[in-house]
């Protein structure tokens, strides 16, 4: 496929083309996961108890990319995804790896500088999006309703700027996210450093809305909450962190926890390092709907899910895809952000799962 070159796009706000926008319409991909039953109980700890060997795996080869970065950036370009599925009476998991050389955490973080100010990481390349001081990233994209998925996969919701002009409006983004009126996709989204230390994915979904007026992220959206989520670690002023972990423990050198956040006081050196995003867990709502655990060890992260076959709530009709029948197929498409913002490895068209 031929790469696409991006001169000033700020695409899609800090959202990402995921599952490879600029896919062609290609037929489905071929290749089932199945889901296998199991009545044993499944602990998300990143490591396959013996209840994994009954299941069957799936290999997803993702080898493009929507561009090339223009600051250097020497990521994963191309990766092996390895899936598996199992399901009880009340909840469904997935057991996911790939090969990742670098386990990414530096998330713009603050460096106190030799004059006494404090100074955020960041080597953005010519969109505006970091692929330097980023995460890892990980997501699954089920289809709900939105017409010709199954054979398209993402590509049925991607839609190109053109002459800076997106559905009538001014737009410098290369690309959109949005469906036909009345279609939704379910978007899963595995951070690394923002989701991913307080057990959980990132719920999202797109639906129609192609207005920025509407909706900065156009069809992109969380799914509902009461409140709670991750927040950029900075001072109204944006100069400062706000807070800090303490004790300080390599662990959590990155990223602000909740059960070790205090407020900030600088009492650092040039050089030291606080973490520039501060953590909390969504509560309420639908947005915590997923559980994880994931582990990055020897080149390679392992990342376990749980979602219940049936999410209950308001808006989960539109926001959830529902494993309620078990004897339809239900599709998907993956894709993996080695520390980058938007710039992804992806697969054309769409895979299927089963129940077995």
């Amino acid at each position: 496929m031929k790469k696409l070159s991006y001169t000033k796009a700020a695409i899609a706000g800090s959202a990402f083309l995921f599952l490879g926008a600029h896919a062609s319409l290609s037929q489905a991909a071929e290749g089932t996961l199945e889901s296998m039953s199991t009545t044993s109980p499944i602990v998300l700890d990143a490591f396959a108890e013996a209840a994994w060997d009954n299941a069957k795996e799936l290999k997803i080869k993702l080898n493009d990319t929507p561009y090339e970065p223009s600051n250097g950036y020497e990521g994963v370009k191309s990766t092996e995804v390895t899936i598996k599925s199992l399901h009880d009476r009340f909840y469904v998991y997935f057991m996911v790896s790939w090969d990742d050389p670098t386990k990414s955490e530096e998330r713009f973080p603050w460096v106190k500088q030799t004059d006494g100010s404090w100074k955020q990481s960041s080597n953005k390349d010519s969109t505006g999006h970091e692929n330097t001081y980023y995460e890892d990233k990980f997501g699954m994209y089920w289809n709900i309703n939105a017409e010709g998925f199954e054979k398209k996969g993402c590509a049925v919701s991607c839609h190109l700027t053109e002459d800076g002009m997106n559905n009538g409006f001014k737009d410098t983004s290369a690309g959109r996210k949005y469906t036909k009126e009345g279609q939704t996709i379910d978007m899963w989204h595995w951070k690394g450093v923002r989701t991913n230390p307080l057990g959980l994915a990132d719920d999202q979904f797109v639906d129609s809305v192609a207005d920025p007026a509407v909706n900065s992220n156009w069809g992109r959206h969380g799914d509902s909450k009461d409140g709670g989520g991750y927040e950029n670690n900075k001072t109204s002023d944006g100069t400062m962190p706000l807070y800090m972990n303490s004790p300080y423990s390599d662990e959590y050198k990155y990223f602000v926890v909740p059960w070790q956040r205090v407020d900030f006081v600088d009492t650092f050196k040039a050089g030291d390092v606080i973490p520039g995003i501060n953590l909390n867990a969504f509560y309420g709502g639908n947005r915590s709907d997923i559980e994880v655990k994931g582990a990055w060890k020897e080149g390679k992260w392992t990342v376990e899910m749980k979602r219940a076959l049936k999410t209950r709530g308001a808006g989960t009709d539109i926001q959830d895809v529902q494993f309620s029948d078990k004897k339809k197929p239900y599709y998907f498409g993956v894709s993996v952000f080695d520390n980058t913002q938007i710039n992804h490895v992806y697969h054309e068209g769409a895979y299927q799962m089963v129940f077995k």
